[in-house]
């Protein structure tokens, strides 16, 4: 079986249809010698006949024959060294599915990537990590067995771009057994009542009987052609003072500098950083940009992105410089302000933004392995899992940054005064509601659900002591503290790796004024929601957007943009419909 995308920061998968090769008589013909049919004939085959899931679960199990069982899970616990597969047919579609075993080292899901450990004693081994502690690495086979090893024996540990599972399994099955297979992972869906049923996780999502327009806002695409490991765009953001330019970033490390006036644009290249930005593997790269509040006098903004540094991955804030005539950046060196390291390469998060009250707020995730296996959300010793709030104007110490006076936990023993909030697992875009001050985040779940939650002062928001509305784990549960639930969270039917966006402020007479607007990258679906005092009031799909969705976008009209990670951006128009006019089929 593949390492099926599942959590947190996917590469886009490959949807396209190949032309058809061989015919119906391949269909029972077992795979041979100098016979195999091409990968091409198995996707054409089972996009267009009907499989055996009864069969399909068979091959699954069946250890001689391809002990897709010792890989992956299906329970929803994540314990093998594959995704696990709990909901894989309400997360991807049939054709994802299928080009995922074909394919597999073209989507490999954060968190399963191989991990390569050679030993001062020669030896050699590569699994999936699931566990990094100071003393020692665990990696998982694709036997299912755990390795362990003392940190003190290892000579080198190295990431990899390709699949702890080989290219061209699907050649030991006919097309028919091909398809009966893909069948079987089709019906591996969210049971109902395997979920808490609570007002913030509705189980029906309705649909806008008019969705909103979702057009192209710029006209060229601005992807960077793609090599082994797919790469795209991350983020927009307009340039405060100026409504007719926007930067738009690229995972890689690029930054283009776009001039949108009516039907005439320009692209040109403001700052190429692909020689320090770390994009490799996972959901790594340049991910966020905030300019600061005074960026009209003193002309600074800052960067979040990867790099990797003494050996590990880590995520660094960056402060920069505009030129005197904002056409072009400075060129003087940039100032690293604050650096965390990832334990697992994974869930660091993404974005970075200035609050009202002028301090840079930025999130860090756990940064894996899969559970949150050292708790790192939940200790507040640590920097992982948690949002943080800075001053950088001061600097205190051999920081490049302050610690503003009322951050909740300064002063205290043994907790870092830089947390503003703690109890995240992925956290992936979150905004400022312009009119309330309200902070908006998006927390990528693991294999149940994703969910928005509204972030305050202090507050602990449950990973990995919970997904969601749901207990997950006591291992580093603490006696006394409080949980806050989101204020939504949805199932795996409507995707598996949620967007944070805006509460949108453009037009006041539109419907959706005050609406929070967010998406999924997975599914492409867009939504909105209202809340009132923390709690779900309504919920909507109102939209869809053509390209795997990586990131929202606003401008200082109120406007709202979407953000292809293949390489488009687009306007969302909401004039034509209304939020509370839903689909009654």
């Amino acid at each position: 079986m593949t390492t099926i995308t599942t959590t947190g920061f996917r590469a886009l998968l490959a949807v396209a249809l190949f032309a058809a090769m061989g015919g119906s008589a391949l269909a029972q013909t077992p795979a041979q010698p100098g016979k195999t049919p091409a990968p091409d004939a198995y996707r054409k085959f089972a996009l267009t006949h009907q499989g055996d899931a009864a069969r399909g679960a068979k091959l699954f199990a069946d250890e001689q024959k391809l002990a897709c069982a010792k890989c992956h899970s299906i329970d929803g616990k994540a314990s093998k060294a594959g995704p696990d597969l709990f909901a894989a047919g309400d997360a991807f579609a049939r054709r994802d599915l299928v080009d995922s075993m074909l394919t597999p080292s073209a989507t490999i899901s954060p968190g399963y990537g191989t991990v390569l450990i050679e030993t001062k004693a020669g030896e050699e081994f590569q699994g999936v990590l699931k566990q990094s502690t100071a003393t020692e690495v665990q990696l998982m086979g694709a036997d299912g067995k755990l390795v362990r090893f003392a940190k003190a024996d290892i000579k080198r540990q190295e990431g990899s771009a390709t699949s702890l599972m080989p290219e061209g399994l699907q050649a030991g099955l006919s097309l028919q057994e091909f398809t009966d297979l893909t069948e079987y992972l089709t019906t591996l869906r969210q049971p109902e009542n395997t979920l808490v049923s609570d007002r913030g996780m509705p189980a029906i999502i309705p649909e806008l009987a008019k969705p909103i327009r979702v057009e192209p806002f710029f006209a060229q695409s601005l992807q960077i052609p793609r090599g082994r490991v797919p790469t795209g765009l991350t983020a927009l953001h307009q340039v405060p003072g100026f409504p007719d330019v926007f930067f738009v970033l690229h995972q890689k490390g690029m930054i283009w500098m776009m001039r949108k006036s009516g039907t005439n644009e320009t692209k040109t290249v403001f700052s190429d950083l692909t020689k320090e930005v770390f994009s490799d593997r996972g959901p790594n790269g340049l991910l966020g940009i905030a300019f600061h509040p005074k960026f009209k006098t003193n002309r600074k903004y800052y960067l979040q992105h990867q790099i990797f540094e003494e050996g590990s991955v880590a995520t660094i804030v960056v402060e920069k410089e505009f030129s005197a005539d904002f056409t072009q950046d400075s060129g003087k060196p940039a100032r690293r302000i604050i650096k965390t390291v990832s334990v697992a390469e994974d869930h660091s998060g993404g974005w970075i933004e200035f609050g009202p009250d002028g301090f840079l707020y930025f999130p860090m995730g756990d940064t894996g392995p899969h559970n949150d296996p050292n708790g790192h959300a939940q200790n507040l010793r640590l920097l992982l899992g948690k949002m943080l709030r800075i001053d950088v104007d001061r600097q205190e110490g051999s920081n490049a940054y302050a610690i503003p006076k009322d951050n909740p936990f300064v002063g205290q023993a043994g907790v870092r005064p830089e947390i503003w909030a703690y109890g995240f697992r992925n956290p992936w875009r979150f905004s400022f509601d312009k009119l309330t001050g309200d902070l908006w985040m998006a927390d990528v779940g693991q294999d149940r659900v994703e969910e928005v939650s509204i972030v305050r002062r202090g507050e602990n928001y449950g990973w990995n002591v919970f997904e969601g509305f749901e207990p997950f784990s006591n291992q580093y549960k603490v006696e006394g503290r409080k949980f806050t639930p989101p204020v939504f969270a949805y199932r795996r039917k409507y995707g598996n790796s949620i967007t944070g966006g805006y509460v949108y402020r453009g037009d006041k007479q539109s419907s959706f004024y005050g609406v929070y607007v967010f998406g999924d990258y997975t599914s492409k679906r867009i939504f909105g929601l209202t809340q009132e005092n923390g709690v779900l009031k309504t919920v909507r799909q109102i939209g869809t957007v053509p390209q795997a969705l990586t990131s929202f976008g606003t401008d200082e009209a109120g406007n709202l943009y979407a953000v292809g990670f293949a390489g488009m951006v687009y306007r969302l128009d909401f004039t034509g419909t209304r939020f509370d006019d839903v689909r009654h089929d």
